[in-house]
């Protein structure tokens, strides 16, 4: 599902190679978390567009990339989900391209509303990555949970990556 119209509101949890165009509200500071597969940078941010929010995690070389107010298209993001929230991640498989903001909304015409997991997804801490994972270098395989570690604990916080 890559069509560049996608809405926040129409995303789900489990979807890979996500474009989307979005405006970002607020960005926090890169970070180095910890993970089972060890140190890893990331910032963390909320991007939306005319039908909602949605938080937004930026892995590796792309923490630190996008700015408070800056139109964006990403392209080749995945969807998670943490405690009932979709939320979207990209590393750097995916493009995040600053764009004329013509056609979004000003932060303040953007609805406070996020989308929803399903609940028949929640598993215990509720994340959730359903079907397919991002493995290592590309490669998909079969899997359980997925977080980015929005409200988390550093243990439960994993990343698909292998750079740095």
């Amino acid at each position: 599902m890559s069509e560049s119209n996608r809405k926040v509101s129409d995303l789900r949890e489990g979807e890979d190679n996500v474009s989307i165009k979005v405006r970002v509200l607020s960005v926090d500071e890169p970070k180095v978390i910890h993970t089972k597969r060890g140190d890893r940078t990331i910032s963390e941010a909320v991007v939306g567009d005319e039908s909602g929010r949605i938080k937004l995690t930026m892995w590796g070389n792309q923490a630190g990339k996008i700015n408070e107010g800056d139109a964006v298209e990403l392209k080749g993001a995945w969807t998670t989900s943490f405690k009932g929230d979709v939320q979207l991640n990209i590393d750097s498989r995916g493009e995040i391209n600053k764009i004329d903001d013509e056609g979004l909304p000003k932060p303040e015409e953007i609805p406070e509303s996020t989308p929803k997991a399903s609940e028949s997804s929640s598993r215990s801490y509720g994340r959730s990555r359903g079907g397919y994972r991002r493995g290592g270098r590309g490669g998909y395989r079969r899997g359980g949970g997925y977080s980015s570690s929005f409200g988390g604990s550093e243990e439960e916080s994993d990343s698909s990556e292998d750079e740095e």
